[in-house]
Parts: structure tokens; C-alpha cells; sequence
């Protein structure tokens, strides 16, 4: 047999949903190990556990304390851990669940959404020298007063991925009910191709511009460590993606996916005072929302003395946004504030961008030719976002998709 090497298997909800996923869980997981691998496992709660959680604790209260929502949710990957310890015990090899306090996953103090600062080894590596299977509870930690925390919905692959990095393992495998990362969500595109192999600034790009196949943290931690990723289905054997550092390769395709936030609103303040200190003012009050600022547009006019600014945020924010902006616009004068509950934002993705012109030109001519308005334009250096009517964003998404032919393998992303 080789020597051994190491490999963190994370499965999602969706993965674990029945008895039956369970044990194929298991399976693969004792496939590995037969294999002359060291596993660790990473579990999320059983299917829609956590959203009938939540659920419940609305009925109970209408604010539930943040503390006791983080003890509530975490008992679902307790559930899961035990049951995927119990199928691998009757299949004939030796498992043990950890939870993340057993385990010692040491997070900030911030309950509903906690970061991981670090994680002990000593235990993991004891249960790995007696030769079990260990299986860690995702999205859950604990801080340094003892409580209970968790790291944000969807947080597993977060767990999965620093586990991996802590312990150098040789993968870290995402197994979902989807078969890779596509070039669009295959649900809106049907031809959506599936990615052989992306980069780790790609990812993290699709991941914040609505891609909802990895958690954002997960890839900062696979980035930060060097530790390839497989995403991958559970229900086959089928290689899927492999996020992993960018090669020379990579930078022959100018856009790489392309991806449709739709959650978001959109607020354009109209004649203000062309004062930075007003600007300050504005986005300070902003922050003390909490409210995440995405796109930021800013035109001067009048000699310099007025300015149009609009900014995009999460729809979920924008009552509380109305509401600072329009007292601001009565303190300072604004001569109008548009507030867009709902807006769409598509983005086109590629670390080709670097080394092809014209992908901006093309964008916009598809969207153009599709008669759809574009309100606020955002760029970097791999990424171009282009903010769409909410009624849009699904004829965008195909729009450039089409327009780059991301369908097709052999000319996918071209700019030309």
C-alpha cells in the first residue's frame, strides 16, 4: 500500500439528506481510507435542517438572541456527525464524531457569523493515529469564554478548508448534489458548460458575484495554503472542478464564467454638494448599519460644485439605507434620492482579462443587442459587473454567456 496521505471529504446538506445518502457518504469515505488515505470528514446538518430551525425559533420569538440561535443551529451537524459515525461503524471500519468544541476549532466571539482563528491538531491527529475516519461538525465553533459560535450559513466548506490547511492535506473534496462549478448556473443557461479546472481569484470572484457553489471563505483558505479543492457530486464518481493556483494555461480564455446576482437594490442621490467631506458623511452613516456597499458610481457637474452618486447594497438593507439617505438628503439638501428595491447585477469573470482587449466592448454590445439597460458599471482586474433591472438579469446572464460562447469547449471565453 503507499504511503499514506491525507484528504478532507466535506459533505452538504443536501449529501446527508436521508439515511440512504448517508451510508454512501460512508462508503466513499471507507473508499478513501482502502485506498491508503487518511479522512476527515466535514458534515453539514441533515438537508433543510437548519432553514426548519431557524424557522422554529421565529415562532418562539421574533428576535431570538443571537447566542442562543448559534446553540440552536449547531445541534443539526450533531445529529449528522453521529449518524455518519454510526454508518461507518456498520461498514466495518472505526469512526468518531467531533464536535467543534471536542475537536477545540477556536473562533472570534461573534455570534450567527464567527471566523475561525484557530484549530488544534492534537486530537485530530491522535484519532487519525488509532486509524479512524474523523468526522468534524461543520459551520460551528467555539470562542475562548466557551460558547458556542458559528461561522455563517453555508459555512462548512469554511470548515472543510481550514481543516485541510491546518493539517496539509493532499485535497480537500466539496461533494454536492451538483457535478462541478459551470461557466453560468446550468438552472438559467441549460447550456452551461461544466469547468474542468479555475482558478482560486476566479472562485473567490464568482463566489462574491453570486455563485453559490462554494463559500468565499473556504477559497481564501484553499488560496492561502495552497490546498487544491474538488468540488465535486456526491451521486457520481465523475471528476468535477479543481480550484487550485492559476497556470500560464489559464489566461488563453479571456472570461471564465459568468454569473447573476439577483438580491440586491441600487440608491442614486441626485445634486448633492460636491464635498468629500459629505461623501464621508454619507458612507459613514452607511457603516453604522452594518450595510455592505458593493458598486459605487460618482459624476461631477455644475463647475464642480454638484454631484450624482449611486451605490449598490443588499436588497435585505435597503429599507434601513432609505431611511439614512433620505434623512441626509433633508439635512444637506440633496436634490433627490431613487431608491431601486430590487436590482440585478451580471458579471463576466476571467484572469484572461488581463491579456485580452475588448471584453468590456463585447459585453456591452451584448447586452446592448438585447435591449437591456445598463445603470451602474463596476471593473477590476479580472471581473466586469454591469447592474440590469431586476426583470433583466436572467436574459443577461444568457446574454453574455452567448455572446463569449462559454458552451462551447474549444472557443470558450473568447474576446474576439
Amino acid at each position: 500500500m503507499p504511503s499514506m496521505g491525507l484528504i478532507v471529504q466535506k459533505f452538504g446538506g443536501t449529501s446527508v439528506g436521508d439515511a440512504q445518502k448517508i451510508h454512501r457518504a460512508a462508503r466513499r469515505a471507507i473508499r478513501a481510507k482502502l485506498h491508503g488515505q487518511r479522512v476527515v470528514m466535514v458534515v453539514s446538518a441533515m438537508g433543510r435542517t437548519t432553514d426548519k430551525l431557524v424557522a422554529l425559533a421565529r415562532e418562539v420569538s421574533s428576535t431570538p438572541p443571537k447566542r442562543e440561535l448559534d446553540v440552536l443551529l449547531t445541534t443539526g451537524e450533531q445529529v449528522s456527525i453521529a449518524l455518519m459515525a454510526m454508518a461507518i461503524h456498520e461498514g466495518g471500519h472505526e469512526a468518531i464524531s467531533l464536535t467543534a468544541a471536542q475537536l477545540g476549532l477556536m473562533t472570534d466571539s461573534v455570534h450567527t457569523r464567527a471566523r475561525i482563528q484557530r484549530i488544534e491538531r492534537q486530537r485530530l491527529e491522535r484519532e487519525l493515529e488509532k486509524g479512524r475516519i474523523v468526522i468534524v461538525a461543520g459551520f460551528q465553533g467555539i470562542d475562548q469564554a466557551g460558547e458556542i459560535t458559528t461561522l455563517g450559513r453555508g459555512a462548512s466548506d469554511t470548515t472543510a478548508a481550514a481543516l485541510a490547511a491546518v493539517l496539509r492535506a493532499d485535497a480537500c473534496e466539496i461533494y454536492t448534489d451538483v457535478d462541478g462549478v459551470y461557466t453560468a448556473d446550468p438552472r438559467l443557461v441549460p447550456n452551461a458548460r461544466k469547468i474542468d479546472r479555475i482558478s482560486y481569484d476566479e472562485m473567490l470572484e464568482m463566489a462574491a458575484a453570486g455563485a453559490g457553489v462554494m463559500h468565499a471563505r473556504a477559497i481564501e483558505f484553499g488560496m492561502r495554503f495552497s490546498v487544491p479543492i474538488h468540488v465535486r457530486s456526491s451521486l457520481t464518481d465523475v471528476h468535477g472542478t479543481m480550484i487550485m493556483t492559476e497556470t500560464q494555461g489559464m489566461e488563453a480564455i479571456a472570461i471564465r464564467s459568468v454569473t447573476l446576482r439577483e438580491d440586491l437594490a441600487a440608491i442614486f442621490i441626485i445634486g448633492m454638494s460636491n464635498d468629500p467631506g459629505l461623501v464621508s458623511t454619507l458612507f459613514s452613516e452607511i457603516a453604522k448599519h452594518n450595510i455592505v456597499v458593493d458598486d459605487i458610481i460618482r459624476n461631477i457637474y455644475d463647475n464642480g460644485q454638484r454631484a450624482n452618486i449611486g451605490f449598490v447594497i443588499p436588497a435585505e438593507s435597503s429599507a434601513v439605507a432609505r431611511e439614512v439617505t433620505d434623512r441626509l438628503a433633508k439635512e444637506h439638501g440633496f436634490q433627490s434620492v431613487e431608491h431601486h428595491s430590487r436590482v440585478s447585477k451580471v458579471s463576466a469573470i476571467g484572469v484572461g482579462m488581463r491579456s485580452h482587449s475588448g471584453v468590456a466592448a463585447k459585453m456591452f454590445q451584448a447586452l446592448s443587442d438585447a435591449g437591456i439597460e445598463i445603470h451602474t458599471i463596476s471593473t477590476s482586474e479580472i471581473v466586469i459587473g454591469c447592474v440590469v433591472s431586476s426583470g433583466d438579469g436572467p436574459r443577461a446572464l444568457t446574454a453574455v454567456h452567448d455572446a463569449f460562447e462559454l458552451s462551447n469547449p474549444n472557443g470558450a471565453g473568447d474576446a474576439t
